[in-house]
């Protein structure tokens, strides 16, 4: 039984030996194939570098103006400074004995941190950048192709417009876990334009930083003047329940002097009393017509005082919202950029060759292995 199996074997391994040589890929043989096919590769690569290079000449530019700005100095916000600090006296508390607490409600108005994160907060806002682009005539030629694309979903396109040119303004840290220095940029389709328009932009966003800055001076000066209004209100009332108790209890003393014939000031007689007649009545009477004839309640409550002092001074002072203040500055101006974004031209056109000839190779030696399986 193994002898008859024995020549089947024998038979079988060179067939078997022919399949595998069969299927081999000579070197030799792949080097010929992609030599005759070397015009059908130069074609593909000259077609697919033409297709690169006109793309790259005709794709839309993109160049990106950029500066550095850090918190803003003193004497960047001086004036400002001063304007706010002439309100100071409105919210220090002055003690009796003299001495003055000084409030620190106005201290954020004229932190120099605070103005510089209010600038970077204000530059990075969507709503600031929207209403920038709605006035920017480059965005705008984009916004009105799409609208006049009629098979286009507008309002979908519209939104994903906006997201992609919000994202061409940015102000981030220079340094990664730094926020004294930023770095702008904005990304336009000229040089000129993206000099330009990130230019106009900080000039918006100084502007609006300044505005805000006047209306949260004015909001913190309202506050204050309502809360003293409402002290004023609260220690008027007092000091007439004040005049008119000592008025009600001057009218009974007055009542039981007379009762007892007390008209002269007499010593040790119960001046601790409710109501006392130690003055006698003659006093007594004197003191009911002074009370009487009261009319500053400053005289009752002198807290009133220095409320109707601080009221009046901000009756006088005002705001200038005309003074001129930075709330950053440049360590690095606004310049021209010198390289474009986008198009990458070179880059593209290697790209094109590259693929070109992966391109052409892959038609030569598909072509290779369908004819060598024929031959097969």
């Amino acid at each position: 039984m193994n002898q008859s199996n024995h020549p089947t074997s024998s038979n079988q391994q060179p067939a078997m030996d022919a399949y595998y040589q069969d299927d081999e890929i000579d070197l030799r043989d792949l080097f010929v194939a992609l030599w005759k096919g070397k015009f059908l590769i130069i074609i593909s690569t000259f077609i697919f570098a033409c297709v690169a290079v006109v793309y790259a000449l005709n794709a839309q530019e993109w160049w990106s103006s950029k500066a550095r700005i850090v918190e803003p100095q003193v004497n960047d916000f001086a004036i400002y400074r001063q304007q706010v600090k002439s309100f100071q006296p409105i919210f220090d508390t002055y003690q009796d004995d003299g001495t003055v607490r000084v409030s620190k409600e106005l201290d954020n108005l004229v932190n120099p941190s605070q103005i510089f994160a209010q600038f970077v907060r204000s530059f990075n806002a969507t709503a600031n950048k929207k209403t920038f682009f709605d006035n920017n005539e480059t965005f705008l030629a984009f916004k009105n192709q799409l609208e006049q694309d009629a098979d286009a979903d507008t309002d979908a396109q519209q939104r994903r417009l906006y997201s992609e040119w919000y994202q061409k303004i940015s102000a981030s840290p220079a340094e990664k876990g730094r926020r004294d220095e930023y770095s702008l940029s904005l990304q336009a389709t000229t040089q000129l334009d993206s000099y330009k328009l990130l230019n106009d932009y900080v000039a918006m966003i100084e502007k609006k930083v300044k505005a805000d800055a006047f209306r949260n001076l004015q909001a913190t000066l309202d506050a204050k003047q309502v809360q003293l209004q409402q002290q004023k209100t609260i220690l008027e009332s007092q000091a007439k329940q004040v005049l008119s108790v000592e008025l009600q209890r001057a009218k009974y003393a007055y009542d039981i002097a007379k009762a007892a014939s007390v008209n002269s000031p007499v010593q040790n007689l119960g001046d601790k009393e409710l109501f006392a007649i130690n003055l006698g009545a003659k006093a007594i009477k004197a003191k009911i017509t002074a009370l009487e004839s009261v009319k500053n309640l400053a005289v009752i409550e002198p807290r009133l005082q220095q409320i109707d002092a601080k009221l009046d001074l901000m009756s006088k002072l005002s705001i200038d919202d005309n003074i001129n203040f930075k709330s950053y500055r440049f360590i690095q101006d606004v310049e021209q950029p010198i390289n474009r974004d986008a198009p990458k031209r070179a880059l593209i056109a290697v790209l094109g060759v590259l693929f070109g000839g992966m391109f052409g190779v892959g038609i030569v030696l598909v072509r290779f292995a369908f004819g060598r399986k024929e031959d097969n």
